[in-house]
């Protein structure tokens, strides 16, 4: 289970679970109730895909103010940079 910590966090976790539940009880489920369900996992899908973009909004940022702090270590003029 720490292997799987290293690349999820536990928001993410609970997203995943709960939504393979969600697809997993409209297995054995049929009509509003199967639909629900369905709609469901499927906004939880959209949520996951969020949560995606912004963890990784906040590693572009991070990487970039790194290679900044890079620049400016090596003496590089804002207009050499590549």
């Amino acid at each position: 289970m720490k292997r799987i910590g290293k690349y999820f966090d536990k928001g993410a976790l609970a997203v995943i679970v709960t939504t393979f539940i969600l697809f997993v009880a409209a297995l054995f489920t049929q009509g509003m109730t199967h639909d629900i369900l369905l709609e469901a996992g499927v906004l939880l899908v959209s949520v996951k895909l969020i949560m995606m973009a912004y963890k990784n909004a906040v590693i572009a940022d991070t990487l970039h103010e790194k290679l900044d702090a890079i620049y400016v270590k090596l003496g590089c003029h804002e207009n050499e940079k590549p």
